[in-house]
């Protein structure tokens, strides 16, 4: 019975373990201005139940909360909107969604650790908005794309002229979306995956 060896032992159990390749998680931030879009975005598109830090706004708001253009927003997020997105069993996105209010943006050097890249959603109504956020990550070097969220009513205007109004750099991809719709913004996450490996991989050293 000594010689008999067992195949479900620990270290059986540890071989296993090893074996199983965890998930790589991808980390990504949803940014812009207030109201743009970016709790509707990640709602849209993770597989389960986002994570939402919403309050209503109230009259203490007056006088610093700008509704110019979105009068019928009723919440605001305070904290940060959070979701999830399996791609196979290889990775794992996780989306993470910055509060607009200039009072909130205390958190933003926390929620972008270690984040792979940035969709900055553009609310034509309030393009003006969208230069923090685009400030922001072109300080940090972080790699992002600008996508203009089409609210029904808004104005239509060229993405050449979304570009030249943020002052946006020919690498930079703009893109139209619908925040409401999971396809597009599924397709705006994957602009952005592209962008950030394409930028990665030009700054990576060439060996030699």
């Amino acid at each position: 019975m000594d010689s008999v060896r067992s195949d479900s032992g620990p270290a059986a159990r540890a071989n296993g373990a090893a074996r199983t390749k965890l998930p790589t998680a991808i980390k990504i931030l949803i940014a812009g201005g207030f109201g743009a879009g970016k709790t509707t975005m990640v709602g849209s598109v993770s597989e389960t139940r986002p994570l939402r830090t919403e309050e209503t706004l109230t009259d203490r708001g007056v006088g610093v909360d700008d509704l110019s253009g979105v009068e019928e927003k009723k919440t605001t997020t305070v904290a940060m909107d959070f979701g999830r997105i399996s791609i196979g069993d290889a990775h794992v996105l996780y989306l993470f969604g910055t509060p607009g209010q200039e009072r909130f943006w205390f958190v933003w050097d926390e929620l972008a650790l270690g984040a792979m890249g940035a969709v900055v959603i553009a609310d034509t109504r309030r393009l003006a908005d969208c230069f923090p956020s685009v400030d922001y990550f072109e300080r940090r070097g972080t790699p992002f794309v600008v996508a203009v969220n089409c609210f029904e009513g808004a104005r239509r205007y060229d993405l050449d002229e979304i570009r030249m109004a943020l002052d946006l750099g020919p690498a930079i991809p703009v893109v139209l979306c619908d925040a409401r719709q999971r396809e597009s913004s599924k397709n705006v996450l994957v602009a952005l995956v592209q962008h950030a490996m394409q930028t990665r991989s030009t700054k990576e050293p060439i060996a030699g």
